[in-house]
């Protein structure tokens, strides 16, 4: 019996294909992106019901869609969807991913598996010719909360700490940068979230060994001392650090490598706010992240408010208002989408302390 779904612009028979309805936001975002970058030819990696690719052929107008999964189970809901919604000109697959991304090269990639991507991020890389999209749900590994199996799924040492969020991002975009690198190709991060239980980041590739040693000098470790609560970044592939925090001297844990670069494109997420806003899928949530995401400043990791003013023993005002004093007095500082209380600053910590105790 079908299970009929009405989301954006498609009707889906979902019936015995996988189909997360919390993921809306991100395919929501996904369609206006594709639109906005203009993309020619895109390939649904693992479309379960075919969701995403199939609001992308709609939605984004894009020329060439092809649409994969290893179920006949799925193929079978895909190219039901594709009929039912007008889009038979789509190309629908039937292949385990990593075959097909080994044999064909496409302009945009979108990875969005079940659980981690890292098994289908390298055959991605080498298949993706100007675009790369991964969603990955395993936020534990990725944070840190899960030590052992992020550090076997990422080759990375996540720590988790008060920005494990933004942690988990920087971890998966490294585990990207590399395996990139391996093919001679680097990266340009468009736009990145971490909404609810998944992150999710959209990247432009630029060809060539020069660009992918580019994309590794953005690469490296982040010191994080649990005693001050203070943490420092230390750039390059080689682990230069020697596990004592420079700041206090007490013990500090050492997570990465990671990817320490921007991880927002200001000028991109500006016109995707603007498409989004004459779109079906605008919501106020979508045009919220987007807004913020926009807003932030180029700087690795955040502090939580809250922690910071347990921490100096006050009372604590609005992060508004310490992000409004902090510009003034000079420094740059935005609001985060990482988290309500977190701020983003290139202040020194003693003084942001010093703000903090004064507001």
């Amino acid at each position: 019996m079908a299970q009929m779904m009405v989301e954006g612009s498609v009707t889906l028979n979902v019936e015995g294909a996988f189909y997360n309805p919390r993921m809306k936001l991100n395919r929501d975002l996904g369609a206006v992106v594709a639109k906005v970058l203009g993309i020619s030819d895109y390939l649904d990696a693992l479309a379960a019901s075919g969701a995403r690719g199939l609001r992308v052929a709609k939605e984004a107008n894009v020329e060439h869609v092809a649409l994969n999964d290893v179920s006949p189970r799925a193929v079978g809901l895909l190219e039901e969807n594709a009929k039912r919604n007008g889009l038979e000109g789509c190309e629908i697959l039937s292949s385990n991913a990593n075959v097909l991304l080994h044999q064909r090269h496409f302009e945009a990639v979108d990875l969005d598996p079940f659980g981690s991507p890292s098994p289908f991020i390298a055959a991605a890389s080498r298949s993706a010719l100007d675009y790369l999209f991964i969603t990955a749900t395993d936020t534990a590994p990725l944070c840190g909360a899960h030590l052992k199996s992020g550090i076997r799924k990422y080759m990375a040492v996540p720590v988790k700490a008060e920005h494990h969020r933004e942690m988990g991002a920087r971890i998966l975009l490294g585990s990207i940068a590399r395996e990139l690198a391996r093919v001679d190709k680097g990266m340009h991060p468009l736009f990145t979230h971490v909404s609810d239980h998944y992150a999710r980041v959209y990247l432009r590739i630029a060809k060539g060994a020069k660009n992918a040693d580019k994309t590794l000098e953005d690469m490296g470790r982040l010191e994080q001392c649990r005693h001050c609560s203070r943490w420092r970044v230390v750039f390059g592939m080689a682990c230069r650090s020697s596990g004592i925090c420079s700041f206090c001297g007490e013990r500090a844990e050492v997570a990465g490598p990671l990817w320490l670069g921007p991880i927002q494109d200001r000028e991109h997420i500006i016109k995707t706010l603007a498409e989004l806003e004459g779109s079906k899928a605008r919501s106020d949530r979508a045009v919220r992240l987007l807004q913020l995401c926009a807003d932030e400043i180029d700087v690795p990791m955040y502090y939580d408010h809250h922690k910071l003013c347990r921490k100096f023993k006050v009372t604590p005002g609005t992060a508004d208002d310490l992000v409004e004093v902090l510009k003034s007095a000079g420094w740059r500082a935005s609001r985060t989408h990482f988290s309500g209380v977190g701020i983003k600053t290139d202040a020194p910590f003693e003084v942001l302390r010093e703000i903090v105790c004064s507001i």
